[in-house]
Order: C-alpha cells, then sequence, then structure tokens
C-alpha cells in the first residue's frame, strides 16, 4: 500500500459575529474544526487539541558587579487563563508504534469538530506589548506510527468586556494648573491651564471632545496641544517596566503674550487601539489625555486627565446624562430660589372642627389644676396658628432690629 500525503493541517473556528473574525469573552463556546486534506490515505494513532490563554511578561536588565564583571538578570513571570485538552480521533497513548488502533483516513478532505467553554471568571483581554503579551489558541497534533507529530496552531482574540455606561466612566474629568517662568532675578507673568472632557469612558473610533482655556502672560509665545497615550506596565519579580506609546495628538495655535486661547469641543479622535487591560496582574494597559501648554525654553505646563478605552459603547441615554450632568457641573451657581414658595396647609385641613371640639372638654382628671396657667396653655393649645401671609406684619420692627444688629458688628 502506498503512503498517502497531508497537503493541508489547519484550525478553523465557528466565528460569532458577521466580520468573520474569531472574537470572544469570558464565558463562550469557543467552537471550530480542525481540517486535513489527504492525497491517498494515511493511518492515524490520534488527533488532539489544544487550547491554551496566559499572559506572559519578559525582560531583561544589565548589570555591573564590580569593575569588569556583567550580568543579565532576566524578569519573567506567566498567568493562565486557559488549558483545556481533547482527543478527536484515537486514544491517549502516543508512545508506541504499534499497527493495533490505527484510524484509517481516506483521501479528500475531511473535518473534525471541537468544542470548549471558556472560564466565567474574567479574562484578561488579548495584547501584544513590548515586554509581554496576553495570548489564547488552540492547538492541533497529528500523531501517526514511525512519523513525527504534525502540529498547527490558530489564534483567536478574546476581549474582556468593560462598559462605559458606568456613573464611573460617564462622570466628567477637569482639571487646573498654572505655571510663572522664572529667569534669574526677572519674573515673567503665570501661564494657567484649564481642561475639561465630558466623560472618563470612551471606545476606539469615538472622538474626545475638549474644552480648554489657555491664558498666556508670560514673555514667550506658547502653543496649547493635546494627545493621548497608552502606559503599558509588565510586572515581575517585585519589579516594574512602563513603556508610554503616542495614540493620537492634536496642535492648537500659536499663543502670543497676552493672549487667550478657548477650546468649545476641539475634537481627537481615538485610533483603533487595545482596550484598557485593568485586571490582569502582570500587565496593565491604562490611557490618558494630556493637555498641556509647550513652553520654548521650559518645562511644559500638563494636565493629566484619566481614560477607560472600552468595548461597550456609549447608550443613547448615556449621552444624554453625560451632557446632563457636564451642564449641571457648571451651571449650579446660577441656580435661584423659586419665585415663591408654595404656602403650609392650613389648620382646617389637619384638625377637623369635630377633633377641636372633642378637645376642649377638661378630662376630670385636671379639674383641681384650675388657674391661669393651665388655661392659658389649654387654650392655647388647641387654637390655629396665624394666617400664613407673604407680607411681614412688623416691618418698621424688623429694620430696627437689623440696624441694631449692623451697629453692634465689630467689623463695622
Amino acid at each position: 500500500m502506498v503512503l498517502g500525503k497531508v497537503k493541508s493541517f489547519t484550525v478553523s473556528y465557528d466565528c460569532l459575529n458577521d466580520s468573520n473574525v474569531p472574537v470572544f469573552s469570558s464565558g463562550d463556546c469557543v467552537s471550530g474544526r480542525v481540517i486535513i486534506d489527504v492525497t491517498g490515505e494515511i493511518r492515524v494513532k490520534s488527533l488532539k487539541i489544544h487550547a491554551k490563554g496566559f499572559a506572559k511578561v519578559r525582560w531583561t536588565e544589565s548589570r555591573n558587579a564590580g569593575s569588569n564583571t556583567a550580568y543579565t538578570q532576566n524578569y519573567t513571570e506567566e498567568v493562565e487563563y486557559l488549558n483545556h485538552k481533547d482527543i478527536l480521533i484515537g486514544h491517549e497513548r502516543d508512545d508506541d508504534n504499534s499497527e493495533e488502533g490505527l484510524t484509517t483516513i481516506h483521501s479528500g478532505r475531511r473535518e473534525y469538530a471541537f468544542s470548549l467553554e471558556l472560564p466565567q471568571t474574567p479574562l484578561a483581554t488579548s495584547f501584544e506589548g513590548k515586554h509581554g503579551s496576553v495570548r489564547y489558541w488552540v492547538k492541533a497534533e497529528l500523531h501517526r506510527p514511525w512519523l513525527l507529530p504534525m502540529k498547527t496552531k490558530k489564534e483567536f482574540t478574546v476581549f474582556e468586556h468593560i462598559d462605559i455606561n458606568t456613573p464611573l466612566l460617564l462622570s466628567p474629568q477637569a482639571g487646573t494648573k498654572d505655571k510663572t517662568l522664572c529667569c534669574w532675578f526677572c519674573t515673567s507673568g503665570p501661564i494657567s491651564l484649564s481642561a475639561k472632557i465630558e466623560r472618563k469612558g470612551y471606545t476606539p473610533g469615538e472622538s474626545i471632545q475638549i474644552f480648554a482655556e489657555i491664558e498666556n502672560c508670560s514673555s514667550r509665545m506658547v502653543v496649547p496641544k493635546a494627545a493621548i497615550y497608552q502606559t503599558q506596565t509588565f510586572y515581575a519579580k517585585g519589579k516594574m517596566k512602563e513603556v508610554k506609546q503616542l495614540v493620537a495628538n492634536l496642535r492648537g495655535e500659536s499663543l502670543s503674550s497676552g493672549k487667550t486661547e478657548t477650546w468649545s469641543g476641539k475634537m481627537l479622535k481615538i485610533p483603533p487601539v487595545s482596550p484598557s487591560i485593568l485586571d490582569c496582574s502582570i500587565i496593565r494597559v491604562e490611557y490618558s489625555l494630556m493637555v498641556y501648554v509647550d513652553i520654548p525654553g521650559a518645562i511644559n505646563l500638563s494636565l493629566n486627565l484619566p481614560l477607560v478605552i472600552g468595548t461597550i459603547p456609549l447608550h443613547p441615554f448615556g449621552s444624554r446624562t453625560s451632557s446632563v450632568s457636564s451642564q449641571c457641573s457648571m451651571s449650579w451657581l446660577g441656580m435661584g430660589l423659586p419665585e415663591r414658595p408654595e404656602a403650609p396647609p392650613s389648620y382646617a385641613e389637619i384638625v377637623t372642627e369635630e377633633q377641636r371640639q372633642s378637645s376642649l372638654d377638661v378630662p376630670a382628671a385636671r379639674e383641681g389644676l384650675d388657674g391661669p396657667l393651665f388655661a392659658y396653655i389649654h387654650e392655647f393649645r388647641f387654637q390655629p396658628p396665624p394666617l400664613y401671609s407673604e407680607i411681614d406684619p412688623n416691618p418698621h420692627h424688623t429694620s430696627h432690629t437689623e440696624e441694631r444688629r449692623l451697629d453692634a458688628c465689630p467689623s463695622r
């Protein structure tokens, strides 16, 4: 018998979305097929799959241990999120080359289905960074007697969803800073910067509206700018490695001495970037919006506003809530009292005539308390209060009282 050959050996996923890209999240079922295209016939001991998901960091640092001695310190760490194995053909043992228990695959294309469920616990979002990564994949191995195993592997993407429609991520972010430039004994005027954005959470493709005011009272020409930065932080063996990358930026108009510039919703678009990773113990991916003033010959004046890049976009009601909260935060000082307060309820609405008449009958136990004091208390208790009025019945008395209080103020 002429042994057949394997023309192709691949892994394919059943995608859950219309874009035909294998994207999953915690709790999802990952299903697919191992596809084998054969010419002739082959005999197979087993066909296995191994699904794996993990976060891994690695970097090296050079250190000196003396004048002529140097060594390299490696820092590595790994966190496992998924480890699943399954056998699609054959049996577990692959260490022998016996002809027993072999499966024959005939010429043509064959597909072998597999499925697995991702853990319900939070998973780290797929990510590729400078000193670490988060990866998920399914590897298939085809074992045949007297031949080395054939292996193929295909990755899939995991998104740990971040919903930006939460009070924390819908809250406005704002800040104010100023800076005074000095040159020897000469002091220049201050440069002030105020900036605000409507919320903290955004998704890729959205534009951030930046509201800012820059005042230049110095003697130098300055330029207001804004930029989105991604900060990757890696942790291993008690050490930390940080990488900061520019994501997007914009530039305002040059501002001469004594001038002021206002940004009334200047737009800065977020390009396609990885979502924030906040729950992984060895890798963090964070974002920030830096609004700053570029000052020639001096350290820039900058404001950092934190951002969270999520996966679930803003709902229509979330946009309105954000807008209302933004307006309220700016306009609460303009709120005044109502023009005319509501009058309290009348006495007749609370105490009926029958209750009042029955209350006028003095109990026998109190007959011994007859006297002017008890009569006054008893009569006053059941009389209706004075009628409500917007007009002060004793205006002259009030004005005299206020004059006496003003005269008594030590500051006067």
